[in-house]
């Protein structure tokens, strides 16, 4: 349903360089995750979901904005195998389809039933300038070198989580969902989006180029504040912690050599271990989340299932 109502959109209209750029975000594939919680949070009460794929639509439209966006700003080469919008074309038009579609998004959501659409626009907009102060907060990071776990995990909730979350907590209002209920499946969406990020960052170092669909080791190269690094910090004392110092101040290097370094350092303190622990406190949280909710488990079982996916992807 989502990928026939992506491609019926016309992005051929002019001008041509504003919307052929999100023709070219949107076709470039991707998981569909967000807008897929949509439809299976309806569907867990049965709802109609005809009348929540416009919400779906508007979901996976907002996130590849803020995808569009981060490119640009962390400069990144490619995005799922694809150059990325600011190499193909320009930071110009970058900003400005991002800018695009987000009003597309908006729009898309001005579709669904009148009756729902003031709770759900409070629920969009609020998802939204989350994750603008999730950006935010990652940017700061950047030049400060005293990053905390507990500010980092709050960072990734607001970046990423609260869409998972919230992509949820609209498909369960949109069928009518009691309240309580509609919460917890929110729950369920923060938890598995931090074990989802946490995941993401271990991919970066950990990962397959060919199946990550990006190059690995970008975390390392721009000295991005990740939760592995921030524990990597926190471990490393004596010659290690100097060595580690050494390559995050360092100007001047050859970028394979500082990826191998501090890739050699996480396995020393072993710091994927510990990065994974974190993963499963998330994902056990999400499941009891689900486990609470008051729907028959069998109707629950493919979003459990998906969480399991989740935890085991290699891209």
């Amino acid at each position: 349903m989502i990928e026939q109502a992506l491609t019926a959109i016309d992005w051929t209209t002019e001008p041509r360089n504003l919307y052929e750029p999100i023709g070219y975000t949107l076709a470039a594939g991707g998981k569909r995750i967000r807008p897929t919680l949509v439809l299976m949070a309806c569907d867990l009460w049965n709802g109609d979901k005809k009348e929540a794929l416009p919400a779906a639509l508007a979901v996976e439209i907002f996130h590849n904005f803020t995808l569009l966006h981060d490119d640009l700003m962390d400069n990144a080469d490619m995005r799922r195998g694809k150059p990325t919008v600011h190499k193909k074309w320009d930071a110009n038009t970058a900003i400005l389809s991002g800018d695009a579609m987000t009003i597309k998004a908006y729009e898309m959501l001005e579709r669904i039933p009148e009756r729902h659409l003031k709770k759900c626009l409070h629920l969009f907009t609020k998802m939204a300038l989350e994750i603008c102060e999730g950006q935010q907060y990652d940017i700061d990071f950047e030049s400060r070198s005293d990053v905390s776990a507990e500010e980092y995990l709050n960072m990734i909730r607001l970046k990423t989580a609260v869409l998972l979350g919230s992509a949820l907590k609209i498909g369960a209002t949109l069928a009518d969902a009691p309240e309580h209920d509609a919460e917890l499946l929110y729950n369920f969406g923060i938890n598995i989006g931090m074990a989802f990020q946490l995941k993401d960052d271990l991919l970066d170092v950990y990962g397959d180029p060919e199946t990550f669909g990006k190059k690995t080791g970008g975390d390392i190269l721009c000295n991005k504040k990740t939760f592995m690094l921030i524990a990597a910090q926190k471990q490393a004392t004596g010659a290690v912690k100097n060595e580690l110092e050494k390559w995050l101040s360092a100007h001047d290097y050859i970028p394979k050599e500082k990826i191998a370094a501090v890739t050699a350092i996480y396995d020393k303190l072993s710091i994927k271990a510990i990065c994974e622990k974190k993963m499963d406190e998330y994902y056990s949280l999400a499941l009891k989340n689900l486990a609470e909710i008051s729907v028959d488990n069998n109707k629950k079982t493919p979003l459990k299932e998906l969480a399991e996916k989740l935890m085991k992807r290699n891209k």
